[in-house]
């Protein structure tokens, strides 16, 4: 009981920080003609509502898709019909045809913001606590809490979902996956992931963990019994999954082409317009850092953009997916997801500032094993949608979920004593060595003043980004600033989760249960 009373105060406190955010501002608050974010949900609930099934991804009078039409999968549409019907029977001029674009009152306001709540309370934050409780190293009353208090306090994706205006379903989904694979309940962490993938097609950055760790363990249980039996059972779960939802859509193939044509705008070329049109981009992976300085979109054909992409993606993840599938175990596979997804927001296309949460949830999961690594990486990525952030009028609440956040990590976990290689899971790496780097020696005093200057800049370029007027020749610096110091972030923590995977000793002892 006393447990449950320490992760009900938990949840509180989460609860309440989520509550003063969704008081602020939302993305494209009082801005027409395309406002943020919020509309478009809006908009969503609009178009499902009012249209039949067979018009909600296809250009007509009723649906114009330059006006935020529908991009995600199916399982958003019925999400966005769902709170159509609730706003129906509230206030039907939220959700009217046509006539509620751009439709803002605090009423409304309040019912939006109603709906994050409960999809965090019905999905996120019930899939946090019962991962904190599986895990072994939080077996203790307290430690279950404390981590759970790390990752609900996550600034990034409180931010977003509570102020700029998202839903964390997707990433809830995809955790669910995680907690049921931890008790090897194959099965349901197959269902989960595929209600994650159809909820948004960015969870395809954590598809290849998954496929490969399952696929891992049925080699493991042998491909003649056992494992060909899982097999099976794995791929008839995902079959009927994707057909249940995407079967209002099956009527024809024409439906099914268009629907894939939303999700995957490849037309577009690498690149989304926006990134390499001026203002210069804003978004912290390698293609819109090299824009600065080599104008990618301006000497490479899209056709070649996009092989170059999917070439350099494809290779920085190949390592981690061999590993895993040859020596598949649970701590690998979070690893592989944070691994796999990092590699996808540095070198995949159409990549938005928000995809970096989808590499932020994972590495929420290692939280307890390498707290040091995990806070620092996880206030870098929240740094790095500052200048979506500042748009959206959020600095104040930028800057409390931040440093809240940064004390309760130093609080739970003493991360400033966690640095030695072995607290990194870099002792296999400096075995390796074998004394040839002087230098590893003082690692740890090196990692901490690494860290400090990191933390310290990022205070500066946040506090400058706010409050200091950029020159006039260069009216982007601070944003484009921002972009390229976390991409170089990001890079290093790509080698570092690359190492710690591939250097693993321990993956080779846990294959031995899945066995």
């Amino acid at each position: 009981m006393e447990k449950w009373s320490l992760m009900t105060i938990t949840v509180l406190l989460a609860l309440t920080v989520r509550w003063a955010v969704s008081l602020g501002s939302y993305s494209g608050a009082g801005k027409p003609p395309m406002y943020g974010d919020y509309e478009a949900q809006r908009h969503w609930q609009e178009v499902t509502y009012n249209l039949p099934i067979r018009q909600w991804y296809f250009n007509t009078s009723d649906n114009n898709l330059l006006y935020w039409g529908l991009d995600y999968p199916p399982l958003t549409a019925y999400h966005s019909f769902m709170c159509a019907y609730i706003a129906k029977l509230i206030n039907p001029d939220w959700i009217a045809l046509h006539t509620s674009r751009g439709y803002e009152s605090q009423p409304h306001k309040l019912f939006m913001r109603t709906t994050v709540f409960v999809a965090d309370l019905l999905v996120y934050i019930p899939a946090v606590i019962l991962y904190c409780f599986s895990l072994k190293e939080t077996s203790t009353k307290k430690k279950a809490s404390i981590c759970a208090l790390c990752i609900l306090l996550y600034p990034g994706l409180i931010l977003i979902d509570h102020g700029h205006f998202q839903y964390p379903l997707s990433l809830g989904f995809a955790l669910w996956g995680v907690l049921y694979l931890s008790y090897d309940w194959d099965l349901l962490g197959s269902v989960a992931f595929c209600l994650a993938l159809n909820y948004k097609q960015m969870e395809l950055y954590h598809s290849l963990p998954f496929f490969c760790y399952l696929l891992g363990k049925c080699f493991k249980k042998g491909l003649k019994g056992k494992g060909l039996v899982l097999l099976t059972k794995i791929a008839g779960t995902v079959v009927v999954c994707f057909a249940v939802c995407w079967l209002p859509f099956c009527t024809d193939m024409e439906q099914i082409m268009q629907v894939l044509r939303r999700l995957f705008p490849i037309d577009r070329g690498l690149f989304e317009a926006c990134m390499f049109s001026s203002p210069p981009p804003r978004l912290a992976n390698i293609w819109c850092s090299l824009s600065v300085l080599i104008k990618i979109k301006n000497i490479v054909s899209p056709q070649t953009q996009l092989k170059l992409s999917f070439a350099v993606t494809f290779l920085s993840l190949l390592p981690t997916c061999i590993k895993l599938t040859v020596q598949p175990s649970l701590r690998g596979f979070k690893f592989a997801l944070v691994s796999c997804a990092l590699s996808f927001f540095l070198f995949s296309f159409q990549v938005h500032e928000k995809s970096i949460l989808l590499v932020s949830i994972p590495v929420c999961l290692i939280i307890n094993e390498i707290p040091f690594m995990a806070t620092w990486f996880l206030l870098v990525s929240t740094f790095s949608m500052l200048p979506l952030l500042l748009k959206d009028g959020l600095l104040l609440a930028y800057a409390v979920t931040m440093l809240a956040f940064l004390s309760a990590c130093v609080a739970s976990f003493s991360i400033f004593e966690k640095t030695s290689a072995e607290d990194l899971q870099l002792k296999p790496f400096s075995l390796s060595l074998k004394g040839r780097v002087s230098w590893f020696k003082s690692f740890p005093k090196i990692v901490r003043s690494l860290f400090l200057l990191s933390v310290t800049l990022m205070g500066i370029l946040s506090l400058m980004s706010a409050a200091v007027h950029p020159p006039q020749r260069l009216p982007d610096l601070f944003s484009v600033s921002v972009s390229i110091i976390s991409c170089l972030h990001f890079l290093l923590f790509l080698v570092y989760f690359n190492v710690v995977i591939l250097w693993d000793s321990k993956n080779s002892r846990s294959q031995k249960k899945i066995s």
